[in-house]
């Protein structure tokens, strides 16, 4: 479905983990994220690119390298396509597909397109890396934290931060790669929400926001769970850990194991 709509973006929010999907359309090109998650979602996702694309040119951006993040790569074969460089030079690349093939059988899903590792055309190396796409351009922040190949990025002149697995409403942060990577980029974002210049924050999962006051609010949730967790650890206090772990939306079996995930790869990072 459609979550938000204005002059320059569209975003579409999966039934699963409310994952969204952005595309954005400027005078000169049309920019796809993280296509996903059902056959379904991505052909209505498919049907609005054809429906305003014209003459303009196609690109698609990866946030990172999880596989309901890729999902959709195939969909878009006409696209050149932008991730950063340890999306690019992912170590597990094969697993990523597995996890992709092992949902699509267990569910008896069946796509129109194969299911592939992104190759790049646009490969990011650092912050502050800028790629001109016709009338639009975008600014890069190596993200590492929740994995260690997230990409944060922001639309110019339209203010859109993409914010990949980061800054969500109804997640807490889910630790795959490292705690104090995190961190810092929980004060990379501070920074540059603080240049004013972001009007749109669209997180992989759940609402996207234009309130300035929500986009701060969003760091500082994030920045003080890190640093919770951290003193917990250190603490070895595990009845704030228990705590940390009902912080979750959605508690499950599946939030359960992301906490405990958390807490292994704090401790062996603080404790």
């Amino acid at each position: 479905m459609i979550q938000y709509r204005s002059e320059n973006a569209t975003i579409f929010q999966s039934a699963l983990f409310q994952t969204t999907s952005t595309v954005i359309r400027t005078e000169e090109t049309v920019l796809v994220v993280d296509p996903n998650w059902l056959p379904g979602e991505i052909e209505e996702i498919r049907e609005h690119v054809r429906a305003i694309r014209g003459e303009r040119t196609l690109y698609v951006l990866f946030t990172h390298g999880d596989f309901d993040h890729i999902i959709g790569y195939r969909a878009f074969p006409e696209a050149k396509t932008i991730g950063s460089a340890a999306l690019h030079e992912h170590p597990v690349k094969e697993e990523k597909l597995r996890l992709i093939r092992d949902f699509d059988h267990q569910y008896y899903v069946s796509r129109s397109y194969p299911i592939e590792f992104p190759e790049l055309d646009y490969v990011i190396r650092e912050d502050g890396q800028r790629l001109r796409l016709g009338d639009a351009t975008l600014v890069f922040y190596l993200a590492p934290g929740h994995t260690a190949d997230g990409l944060m990025t922001v639309v110019e002149p339209h203010g859109i931060l993409i914010a990949g697995d980061y800054l969500s409403d109804i997640e807490r942060p889910f630790i795959s790669h490292s705690a104090k990577a995190y961190r810092d980029t929980m004060d990379k974002a501070e920074a540059v929400l603080a240049s004013g210049s972001v009007r749109l924050l669209v997180p992989g999962h759940g609402r996207a926001t234009t309130a300035p006051a929500e986009m701060k609010e969003r760091v500082r949730m994030a920045a003080d769970y890190l640093d919770r967790l951290r003193d917990a650890v250190v603490a070895n206090d595990d009845r704030a850990l228990e705590a940390l772990g009902k912080e979750h939306a959605f508690p499950s079996s599946f939030t359960e194991a992301c906490h405990r995930e958390n807490v292994e790869i704090a401790k062996k990072e603080y404790a």
